[in-house]
């Protein structure tokens, strides 16, 4: 039996707020639930848990969701490191300082 998950309260709203804006979205195309979750592959129910921002839905169950509305692209954006701000701070800070290049190993120099 799996344990029970109980993310952070940011995560909850965050996810409550992604299925508010998905029913809206529904909504806003005059899509009835039956449509969108076979759109989608699901049931009716599970598109239900979707709307209410259950955390306990696989987000593969979301994304097609969101494909069945036309709004995937946005998904694939979420972590792209053009929109990760301290992703790409933490990688400028580890560059060097200078850079040498190293010199091809010869026969020694007298001279």
């Amino acid at each position: 039996m799996p344990t029970p998950h109980n993310p952070p309260a940011a995560v909850r709203r965050t996810l409550r707020k992604l299925g508010a804006d998905i029913h809206d979205a529904r909504r806003r195309r005059r899509l009835p639930m039956a449509v969108v979750a076979e759109r989608a592959f699901t049931s009716r129910s599970t598109l239900q848990r979707v709307e209410a921002g259950d955390t306990n839905v696989s987000i593969g169950i979301y994304a097609g969701v969101l494909q069945a509305l036309g709004l995937l692209d946005g998904l694939s954006q979420i972590a792209d490191i053009s929109n990760d701000s301290v992703g790409r701070a933490l990688a400028s800070a580890e560059l060097p300082k200078r850079v040498h290049l190293k010199r091809p190993a010869g026969p020694p120099r007298n001279g």
